[in-house]
């Protein structure tokens, strides 16, 4: 699989994610839609959902549901689409959401591998593949990154370091669409800075590529140790998304 075959196919999960057309990520124009997610929209975008701001570097493709949607117009005609993603910006949007109940909530940084620089790195550590019945002991806070305990259906691969039996680095994949399996890393604050992340995560990617699947990753913006990793391990940055959620439900997250 190409890097350009994964960008579409990206694109394509994108669009089924929010209800627009791959196309309308490649336009050199800004972008809204009614918010629309298909049957086969990525699993972990958990309803109500106010809005769903995407770009792949060359416009934003926004959509927004009916409450919002004039919103939504007015904020990407009046900013640059790559300054839509960042304050002082967001404040003028945030200003006119909450009268209705809504904010910014999830702010994001998305990552395709490169096949020219994806390879297995070494690892000090020994490295064993592990499939979903071998994570049914490692619903653990150490691990909460790499496989989640709430979807656990969906944490189908992984890859894991040991330091004799011991676990000291895990990298697992969710099956989030059909297409794309995401990938999640932890690692024990003891054993960090030895190389670990970077060796469980780019094998896991190979491992998810022998299968057909496109291994993405994600982190925030300001994760730079995960961004790190991500570069080190043969990705590249791909697109980036905000979500607009309910006052209510970001509360929630902040309890």
């Amino acid at each position: 699989m190409t890097k350009k075959e994964m960008l579409e196919i990206a694109m394509e999960q994108s669009a089924e994610d929010i209800g627009c057309s791959p196309e309308d990520f490649i336009l050199d124009n800004d972008v809204v839609v009614a918010y629309d997610p298909g049957e086969d929209a990525k699993s972990y975008y958990e309803q109500p959902i106010g809005g769903v701001f995407v770009s792949y570097g060359s416009n934003l493709v926004a959509a927004a549901t009916e409450e919002i949607f004039d919103i939504t117009v007015d904020y990407i005609k009046r900013f640059k689409f790559c300054f839509c993603f960042e304050t002082p910006n967001m404040y003028w949007l945030n200003k006119r959401l909450e009268p209705l109940g809504q904010t910014v909530c999830f702010m994001s940084e998305y990552y395709l591998p490169v096949p020219d620089l994806l390879r297995p790195l070494s690892c000090p550590y020994e490295l064993r593949i592990l499939r979903q019945p071998d994570f049914a002991e490692l619903y653990l806070p150490e691990w909460s990154n790499a496989i989640c305990e709430k979807r656990k259906h969906l944490d189908v691969l992984g890859v894991g370091a040991y330091d004799g039996d011991r676990l000291v680095g895990l990298a697992g994949c969710s099956a989030d669409a059909k297409k794309m399996w995401q990938i999640g890393v932890d690692v024990l604050p003891e054993y960090r800075k030895k190389g670990i992340a970077s060796a469980i995560t780019s094998r896991l990617a190979l491992e998810i590529m022998e299968r057909d699947k496109v291994p993405f990753y994600c982190s925030a913006w300001s994760n730079v140790r995960s961004v790190r990793n991500a570069i080190k391990s043969g990705f590249w940055p791909a697109w980036v998304e905000l979500s607009i959620r309910p006052i209510t439900e970001v509360d929630k997250i902040n309890d």
